[in-house]
């Protein structure tokens, strides 16, 4: 018989149950959700782009369609990504997290991909 403890969930605070394993991946993200100060985050704002492998990947926060995707910053997949979400209006937070992670992480290429999503029209066809 299985020890009764193996699978229940811890309790933090009275009542609020939380899972007791996550993944890696789960952990990486909160720790870079929560950032090194470099990057910051107003308390009620929600971030849409963690950074990943030094630039060449991102989580997407697609609060548009409540789901967090895994994209190569290269990708065309994380181009259309960002122009629908600009799209829906969130064009000028998407740029101005660009720009601060171009600051925060001067070598991991956010540079690139800010002036990438530029060249595309990404930003411009949300203002029109």
């Amino acid at each position: 018989m299985p020890s009764r403890h193996l699978h229940r969930p811890l309790l933090l605070y009275k009542g609020v149950p939380v899972a007791g394993k996550t993944s890696k991946t789960a952990r990486a993200s909160v720790r870079a959700g929560a950032g090194s100060g470099a990057v910051p985050q107003t308390l009620g704002e929600v971030r849409y782009l963690i950074p990943l492998n030094h630039g060449k990947n991102v989580y997407v926060r697609n609060i548009v369609e409540g789901k967090t995707r895994n994209l190569r910053t290269d990708s065309e997949a994380f181009v259309e990504e960002i122009r629908g979400m600009a799209g829906a209006g969130h064009a000028t937070k998407i740029k101005a997290e660009l720009e601060s992670l171009v600051v925060a992480y001067p070598g991991d290429g956010w540079d690139t991909t800010l002036k990438r999503l530029v060249e595309a029209g990404v930003f411009e066809a949300a203002s029109a």
